[in-house]
């Protein structure tokens, strides 16, 4: 892909507004389109969710997400499909010619991340997408997200994450991801953050940011899940949507699908304040139902059940292990765990051992922490555990299912994205090497 370290120089939008109008990128037009999902967990699902559901609209939707699990383009799709080779060939050429020329002007070095997002602001410019929607980096206050303009936006979930950028507070964090939305606009807030409510009315307040807040301004009831499919009420400014169904296991998507059902209605009402109510409901419903999004308690295989989760901060992993127990039921699991090298271990571990009592402890390819170092958080946060180590994930996959047939138990694995997708891809035949991230 591009030549590019994952962050350039520093923290600087200066640069990157100089390459959007460089590619002559409408910006304008471009802030009228968007919307842009941060958040520390649920981005991704919320992101699919909000293009899913305008696109059933009958909206051409661009949607760019981070990181890719399996594929590159899959960080670039419009109505569904990923960007094809031959166009991500074209525009990674386009854009590294005039990275070049402004990097020579201003003796700054670009990212990676910065010229994707790149590469999807000029490629849903080129299919003259209706609607897009953008999911943040890091935070939002110098996230390149920041560029759209947006005029709503949402923060899904806060945990302690980035936090040498973004704080050390959740208030600060939370502050942080907030300023992606351009003044005057509407921040959509994930239930995770009602405990900072009059924090963010204040801090939004002389921007004249709007703040909306689930579970209070978003109404979310009559809930009801089976391993299959969920179902909500919703509530929110006029629409009542009852028995919403949506198809994405974990009791934290109904959350996520509140706060896409509430991005797409406020963007709705600005942009087309005479929209068919009852087209609307159709698009919602209809979107919700059909999105899908790998890797959330994703089951990989039947026999023996084997349930993969790429929840990286404690929040998230709770939120997931919670939902897992909720779904497939506790006990005869064995758990294989991994968490990246800049990822707190014991906090992450320290949720997920006490909850099971057959242990294998692995090192991802890519980024992870030494298998002993996550051994020692085990032992500590649980020593009755039956702690195993594999120093690699196709050992990890093949103890597990060792372990699984001679113990008669379900294998579930958690921890770090590079982890949960490195073991699925194992598990499927292939090699955690052959896939490429930055």
């Amino acid at each position: 892909m591009f030549d590019l370290p994952k962050f350039g120089n520093g923290v600087c939008l200066a640069r990157m507004a100089e390459l959007l109008d460089d590619l002559a990128i409408d910006r304008a037009r471009l802030t009228r389109i968007s919307v842009v999902v941060t958040g520390s967990n649920g981005k991704g699902s919320t992101a699919a969710f909000c293009a899913g559901i305008g696109r059933a609209y009958g909206l051409r939707s661009g949607l760019f997400t981070s990181p890719h699990l399996y594929r590159f383009n899959e960080r670039v799709q419009v109505d569904g499909a990923e960007i094809g080779d031959a166009d991500l060939a074209r525009l990674i050429s386009r854009i590294e010619t005039a990275i070049a020329g402004i990097s020579k002007r201003r003796g700054e070095q670009f990212g990676a991340f910065e010229a994707l997002f790149a590469l999807a602001c000029l490629h849903f410019q080129e299919t003259a997408c209706d609607f897009a929607v953008f999911e943040a980096g890091i935070g939002g206050r110098y996230d390149v997200t920041r560029l759209v303009g947006a005029l709503t936006t949402c923060v899904t979930s806060v945990d302690y994450e980035h936090v040498a950028l973004l704080g050390h507070s959740l208030d600060l964090i939370a502050s942080d991801k907030s300023d992606a939305c351009a003044a005057g606009g509407t921040v959509v807030y994930g239930e995770n953050c009602a405990h900072l409510k009059p924090h963010l009315i204040e801090y939004n307040h002389h921007r004249g940011v709007t703040s909306r807040f689930v579970r209070d301004d978003i109404g979310v009831g009559g809930e009801a899940a089976t391993a299959s499919r969920q179902q909500f009420d919703f509530r929110f400014g006029g629409h009542e949507l009852p028995a919403l169904e949506i198809g994405l296991p974990g009791t934290f998507q109904r959350n996520n699908a509140a706060i896409a059902v509430a991005l797409f209605l406020l963007w709705l009402r600005r942009m087309r304040p005479g929209a068919d109510a009852a087209g609307c409901e159709a698009a919602v419903r209809s979107g919700l139902r059909e999105t899908r999004w790998p890797g959330r308690l994703e089951t990989i295989m039947h026999d023996p059940l084997t349930v993969v989760d790429v929840g990286h901060t404690p929040d998230g992993v709770r939120q997931s292990l919670a939902s897992l127990t909720a779904i497939h039921g506790a006990g005869d699991w064995i758990l294989v765990v991994g968490v990246s090298g800049d990822k707190s271990a014991d906090g992450i571990v320290g949720v997920l051992a006490p909850c099971f009592d057959t242990v294998i402890c692995t090192r991802a390819h890519h980024k992870g922490a030494d298998a002993a170092v996550i051994a020692s958080a085990v032992r500590k946060a649980n020593p009755q555990a039956d702690v195993h180590i594999a120093a690699t994930i196709a050992e990890a996959v093949t103890m597990s299912r060792q372990l699984a047939a001679s113990r008669k138990r379900r294998i579930y694995v958690a921890g770090g994205l590079f982890l949960a997708i490195e073991y699925a891809v194992v598990a499927r035949g292939g090699r955690a090497e052959d896939l490429s991230f930055f």
